[in-house]
């Protein structure tokens, strides 16, 4: 039996995004050097959306989210790891597209 290719595609109002991957350490805007050890409290997560359900409205494949990567399932694809979560789990999407924003830019 050889394996077959599957597309994914998601349901309902679910969205797949793939974790950004962030430097260990980071810098402040202020230029004080942050350890990758160093915790920080309920830290929200960008990532690349890389697919959508049917019912999904205010997101695109391209965009990029923000969202709490606690209590997300996870899913591993071809070796990729993914989050599947629900579209009223995202906080903010920075997309191309201009629409209403609050003027802040990435």
């Amino acid at each position: 039996m050889s394996d077959a290719k599957l597309e994914i595609q998601m349901l309902h109002d679910r969205v797949m995004v793939r974790v950004a991957q962030e430097p260990g350490e980071r810098r402040s805007t202020g230029g004080i050097l942050i350890p990758a050890t160093a915790q920080v409290a309920k830290r929200l997560t960008w990532g690349e959306v890389c697919g959508v359900g049917s019912h999904v409205r205010s997101v695109v494949v391209g965009d990029r989210v923000l969202f709490s990567a606690d209590d997300q399932f996870e899913v591993e694809v071809q070796g990729q790891a993914y989050l599947v979560l629900r579209e009223r789990d995202l906080h903010a999407v920075a997309s191309e597209r201009p629409e209403h924003g609050t003027g802040l830019y990435l």
